[in-house]
């Protein structure tokens, strides 16, 4: 192809992976907070469905970071992913994401660890059903325990806060719910991905 047509992919693939983690945010923090499970102070509140304005362009940010990743990673691993590679199953796998959240919110359970533990499972359930690649997993992984560290500094830092923390300053089952999420965009990101002009290379 053309030599610039790589990069007007990749931005391509950048903005409609942005979209998708601001719609995704707005829609999971409305499930979220119809259950009073986050809580922003009232000044920060300054956008459509109670969250805070800085939240989808964050979630934005990094569905753009991960969706790139996940087929970077694996070129690099030299493990092309093949399993499951239709837009009907990641659709699906959207679906699936969407539910854990729901159940995350909806759900009542006799503790926090039971809760947790079952939304681990379903999650690990998430990626074998969907996934089932090595660097999905350690991709997911990363990204749970990365994103539970900057949630747990910004519920430190006062930016907000989360009903009945038992996990520090978070709830138990959010990393479920990132490791879950990375894996959903990851496999967002492996479909736009397909059919990618190659990376023009120097020589």
């Amino acid at each position: 192809g053309p030599p610039g047509s790589w990069h007007h992919h990749l931005v391509q693939r950048s903005l409609v992976l942005f979209s998708v983690g601001v719609v995704l945010a707005l829609v999971l923090n409305l499930l979220q907070v119809q259950r009073n499970v986050t809580l922003f102070p009232e000044e920060v509140i300054a956008t459509i469905f109670s969250s805070a304005w800085w939240v989808p362009p964050c979630c934005g940010t990094a569905a753009a970071v991960v969706g790139l990743l996940y087929p970077c990673i694996d070129s690099r691993l030299g493990e092309p992913h093949k399993f499951k590679r239709e837009w009907a199953s990641v659709m699906r796998c959207v679906a699936v994401f969407v539910g854990i959240n729901h159940a995350s919110a909806k759900l009542d359970f006799a503790n926090n660890v039971q809760l947790s533990l079952t939304l681990a499972a379903l999650s690990l359930g998430l990626w074998w059903t969907f996934d089932r690649s090595r660097s999905g997993l350690g991709l997911g992984i990363t990204i749970a325990f990365l994103a539970t560290l900057i949630t747990q500094l910004l519920v430190y830092n006062g930016v907000y806060q989360y009903t009945s923390p038992d996990f520090l300053y978070i709830r138990s089952w959010l990393p479920c719910i990132f490791f879950s999420g990375g894996v959903t965009v990851g496999n967002i990101g492996r479909q736009l991905a397909m059919g990618v002009p190659e990376k023009p290379h120097s020589d």
